[in-house]
């Protein structure tokens, strides 16, 4: 019997210590994710730029260079875009980002950011639209940078509160 509630005691403290591993994970995917839209955005920029494409062709080509979900709200952009069912891209950009945000573990505001981001796409001139790239570029470069500085430490927070969590649970069964 006291076998039984010891390795009942370590199962607990092992899911407390997953928990919180899963959660240091997160904030490391959300980083990787945000450099990840960076880089994309980047690559927006020089299509619109430099290959002076349409919009679409644009987010067509930066679509294919990745194949992450960032990727594809771009390619699912793009092909709304091709259909030409009457909405503006306003429109079409809010509902890719709407569809896809939780899987980039985005916060509101940054989903907020994004789709303003699209608001100003496609039709302000090039200058304009080039400051509009630049603004959104650092605001996310500096979330990469919050989020990269505080990794570390989360990571040992929420690893350390799992185990402890379950430590506690374990001793509370006791």
């Amino acid at each position: 019997m006291i076998w039984l509630k010891i390795m009942g005691g370590i199962l607990v403290v092992l899911s407390g210590g997953g928990l919180g591993f899963a959660r240091a994970d997160k904030w490391r995917s959300h980083r990787k994710n945000l450099e990840e839209l960076r880089k994309m955005t980047l690559l927006l920029r020089s299509q619109i730029l430099y290959a002076r494409g349409t919009l679409e062709e644009a987010l067509e080509q930066v679509g294919k260079k990745s194949d992450g979900p960032v990727a594809q709200i771009f390619k699912e952009t793009a092909e709304q875009l091709r259909c030409q069912d009457g909405r503006s891209f306003y429109e079409i950009w809010q509902m890719s980002v709407e569809r896809h945000w939780k899987e980039l573990l985005l916060t509101t505001e940054e989903c907020r950011e994004w789709k303003e981001f699209g608001r100003h796409l496609g039709f302000m001139d090039l200058e304009m639209q080039e400051k509009n790239m630049e603004l959104y570029l650092e605001q996310l470069e500096l979330s990469v940078r919050f989020y990269r500085e505080q990794e570390r430490e989360q990571q040992k927070l929420s690893i350390s509160l799992g185990i402890m969590g379950g430590l506690f649970l374990t001793v509370l069964l006791f």
